[in-house]
C-alpha cells in the first residue's frame, strides 16, 4: 500500500482523496493554506454523493512543504489538482525528492474500467462532450453496446467523482483540458478529439509550442486500435494528423473531404469507403454559428466511429441545445435579445461568439488578463459591435488595442450592473447584447460559471 498526497482541496482535490479512500490507501490531503479548517475539510471529504466515507484514517497537513517535510510524511506519490502549476514551489521541492506527481485525471483513470471518449481544444469542448455526452447516453436508452454514461472532467464532474462507479461496460466522455493533461503517463482513450488550438492560457504555458504539445498528448498514449477527431481547417492539427498512426478522422467547415465529416451548403456530410450519408441540416440543430456546426460534426465523428445508429445520432442532433454560458439565449427585454457567453474566457471563444451574432450587438469584455492578444477579437467586430463595454484587468490594454484599430466605440464599466445598465440604455429593439468578454473571470468573479450567472440574474431583473 502506497502513500498518496493530494494537493488542493478544491474539487478535483476532494473527489481524488474520496477514490483512494473507496481504495483503501493511505492519503494525505495537502493544501499550502495554513488557516483551513481540518475538520471542516474531512467533512467535506466524508459527505460524498455515493455515500458517506469513513474519514478517520485521512491525514490532512497544511502550510510549508519542504523536501525533509516530505520524507517525514513519507509520500510515494502526489496528485495533483489541475489548477496548480507544477512551477510553484512545494512542486519542485516533490521534484527534487524524486516523489512521481500525476493528476487527477490520470489517477481516475487507472481506477476506472469502461472506454474513454475525451475532447480537448481551445474553444468549443464543453458544448462538444455535453454534446457528445448527449449522444452516449441516448445510445444507452437504446441499448447499445453501454448500459451506462458518465460525463466527467472540465465540465464539472471530477473524473476521480465517478471512476469507482464505472463498469467494463460504461462510457466515460470527459473534457479535458491542457491542465489535466500536463499530468497524464498513461491516459487512454479509445476515441479522442482535438476541436482546434489557438493561443490561450499562455500565463501558464508560457510559450504556443509548449501549448500546442500539451493538447497533442491527448493521442500520446492511444494504439493503432483507437481513432482521433482532428480539425482539417486547422494547419497545426491537419499536419499532426499526418503524423499519427491510428485512426484519424478529420471534420471541416470548408472543405467537401474524401473522407470524414464536413459541410456542404446546409448539409452536414459524412464520407466514407467514397459512399456519402447525410446526417442532418445545420438548420435542424438549436445552437447557432459556425463553430458550432464544427462541434456538432466533431460530436457525430465520434458516434460514427464507435458505431452509434444513425437514428440515435440524428434524434441527439436535433434535441440538443445549448451549453449554458455558451451563446446562451437569456431573455428578450424591450426587443432586444441578451446572451450569455461567459465560457468566451479567451478571444478566439469571443470571436466565435460575434460572428454568431446576426444583429447590432453591444458587447460586454473584459477581465483578467491571460496574456492573450486582441486583435483578431476586435477586427471580428465588423461593423457589427455597436458598442464596447469593458471591465477587469485587461480593460486599458483592450482600449489601447481598439485605438491602435481605428474602433473608438468602448467604454469602461466598473462592475457587472453597471454593464447591464448601460447595455440596456444603449441596445435598440431588434438589436442584441452579448456577454463574451474574451478574458478569464479571475479578480472580479470566482470563476466564468459565477460571472455568467450574475450577468443571467441582471438581465432577468430587468
Amino acid at each position: 500500500m502506497r502513500t498518496y498526497m493530494v494537493a488542493g482541496t478544491g474539487m478535483s482535490g476532494i473527489s481524488a482523496v474520496r477514490l483512494l479512500l473507496w481504495a483503501n490507501q493511505n492519503v494525505i490531503l495537502y493544501d499550502g493554506n495554513e488557516s483551513l479548517d481540518k475538520e471542516a475539510l474531512k467533512k467535506k471529504v466524508a459527505s460524498a454523493p455515493s455515500g458517506d466515507l469513513d474519514v478517520s484514517k485521512l491525514s490532512i497537513y497544511l502550510g510549508k512543504l519542504t523536501p525533509p517535510i516530505i520524507q517525514e510524511l513519507g509520500i510515494d506519490i502526489c496528485v495533483i489538482s489541475p489548477g496548480i502549476s507544477l512551477e510553484v514551489p512545494f512542486v519542485v521541492a516533490l521534484k527534487q525528492c524524486h516523489i512521481p506527481i500525476i493528476g487527477e485525471v490520470e489517477l481516475a483513470y487507472c481506477y476506472s474500467k469502461g472506454d474513454i471518449v475525451a475532447i480537448t481544444g481551445t474553444n468549443g469542448k464543453t458544448t462538444t462532450t455535453s454534446l457528445t455526452g448527449l449522444l452516449m447516453s441516448n445510445y444507452v436508452d437504446a441499448c447499445g453496446v453501454y448500459d451506462q454514461e458518465f460525463t466527467v472532467g472540465n465540465i464539472g464532474i471530477p473524473f476521480a467523482e465517478r471512476a469507482s462507479q464505472t463498469t467494463d461496460r460504461s462510457i466515460i466522455v470527459c473534457e479535458i483540458s491542457s491542465f489535466m493533461l500536463e499530468t497524464t503517463t498513461s491516459f487512454r482513450p479509445k476515441v479522442a478529439a482535438i476541436l482546434n488550438i489557438t493561443p490561450d492560457h499562455l500565463d501558464r504555458h508560457k510559450t504556443m509550442d509548449c501549448y500546442i504539445q500539451m493538447k497533442e498528448r491527448i493521442t500520446k498514449y492511444q494504439t493503432l486500435d483507437d481513432a482521433i477527431v482532428l480539425n482539417y481547417d486547422d494547419e497545426v492539427l491537419r499536419k499532426f494528423g499526418q503524423t499519427l498512426s491510428q485512426r484519424v478522422v478529420y471534420f471541416s467547415s470548408t472543405k467537401q473531404l474524401p473522407e470524414g465529416i464536413f459541410l456542404r451548403n446546409d448539409d452536414i456530410v459524412w464520407r466514407e469507403n467514397e459512399q456519402e450519408t447525410i446526417i442532418c441540416k445545420t438548420s435542424d440543430l438549436n445552437i447557432i454559428g459556425r463553430h458550432n456546426h464544427e462541434n456538432a460534426m466533431a460530436a457525430i465523428a465520434i458516434g460514427m466511429i464507435l458505431e452509434v445508429p444513425l437514428e440515435v445520432i440524428r434524434k441527439t442532433m436535433h434535441e440538443f441545445t445549448a451549453v449554458e454560458h455558451r451563446i446562451e439565449y437569456v431573455k428578450t427585454v424591450n426587443g432586444v435579445k441578451y446572451y450569455n457567453d461567459s465560457k468566451g474566457t479567451n478571444p478566439d471563444a469571443a470571436i466565435q461568439a460575434v460572428r454568431a451574432m446576426s444583429t447590432p450587438t453591444v458587447l460586454i469584455g473584459g477581465g483578467y488578463d491571460k496574456h492573450s492578444e486582441y486583435e483578431e477579437w476586435i477586427e471580428a467586430f465588423d461593423g457589427k459591435v455597436k458598442k464596447l463595454l469593458l471591465m477587469g484587468q485587461t480593460r486599458q490594454k483592450i482600449a489601447q488595442c481598439c485605438d491602435q484599430l481605428g474602433f473608438h466605440d468602448y467604454e469602461f464599466v466598473e462592475n457587472m450592473e453597471q454593464a447591464v445598465s448601460i447595455a440596456k440604455d444603449i441596445a435598440l429593439p431588434g438589436e442584441a447584447v452579448l456577454l463574451s468578454p474574451a478574458c478569464a473571470s479571475w479578480g472580479m468573479f470566482e470563476n466564468f460559471e459565477q460571472r455568467g450567472r450574475i450577468f443571467k440574474e441582471l438581465v432577468r431583473s430587468l
